[in-house]
């Protein structure tokens, strides 16, 4: 793959990035925002002092979940467009599209599902202030933990796969990356400020509502990207078979 392949990537990465952010904006406002709003009504009842707002809560509603969401998706969009292009021949004999909803899968797997599932998300009024600088870096890590052990996990299952088999030497770095997994969900510091008497179904609505939006993100990243990026570097096989199609018609006729 040459520059210019890599570049047009990038491009159609972002650009396929901006659309699934619309996806997601989408889902964020409807089953996002009231869950958020329901947790300020219950921060606001709560607490003794009330900080001064420097945006109103409409604007951060609409322009800037609007702003923050899509900027996200266009990063991202084309963080996995160079990973897409790492991939691309290295995985499997996998086409574009293929390798585009590994790369997806992927992404979601370990960039969110596995530090969701240690460090779930939160709607506001839950967690100190005083420690957030804590539980922000205990997240990170636990992303780049996640992102070097998937990565291990390929590289193993690859070498060992000309004595395993391709099966079992998946089978076997699956494996070895859930340990790795369990061995940092089990040293790394739990983080529990949820305060005793918020609502249970809210915490729980809102925790589904953060899923959603990244499953709706990724999903419609590894379509659309999919797309474009078969129509880059693979454009003859989206025509070839209504040509040969067409052929046979032709044929056809001249026969009769």
């Amino acid at each position: 793959m040459n520059s210019l392949h890599v570049r047009a990537l990038l491009v159609r990465g972002m650009l396929a990035g901006l659309a699934a952010g619309l996806l997601a904006l989408i889902v964020a406002y409807v089953l996002g925002e009231p869950r958020v709003d329901a947790a300020i009504d219950f921060e606001d009842a709560h607490a003794h002092e009330h900080g001064e707002e420097v945006f109103s809560r409409t604007l951060q509603s609409t322009g800037g979940l609007a702003t923050g969401v899509l900027v996200f998706g266009v990063a991202l969009g084309g963080i996995a467009a160079l990973a897409f292009c790492v991939a691309l021949g290295r995985i499997g004999r996998f086409g574009p599209r293929a390798t585009a909803a590994f790369v997806s899968l992927g992404a979601l797997a370990t960039v969110y599902v596995v530090p969701f599932l240690k460090y779930p998300a939160n709607p506001p009024s839950i967690g100190d202030p005083d420690t957030i600088g804590k539980r922000t870096a205990l997240y990170f890590l636990m992303i780049a933990l996640s992102v070097l052990l998937a990565v291990s996990a390929v590289i193993l299952g690859k070498r060992l796969a000309p004595r395993l088999g391709n099966w079992n030497a998946t089978v076997a770095a699956s494996a070895a990356f859930l340990v790795a997994i369990g061995l940092a969900y089990a040293f790394l510091p739990a983080v529990n400020e949820v305060p005793k008497d918020f609502p249970a179904m809210l915490l729980w609505k809102f925790r589904l509502a953060a899923l959603a939006i990244q499953l709706t993100l990724w999903a419609g990243f590894g379509l659309v990207f999919g797309h474009l990026a078969e129509r880059l570097l693979a454009p003859k096989a989206a025509t070839a078979e209504p040509r040969t199609g067409a052929a046979v018609d032709s044929t056809t006729a001249a026969a009769h």
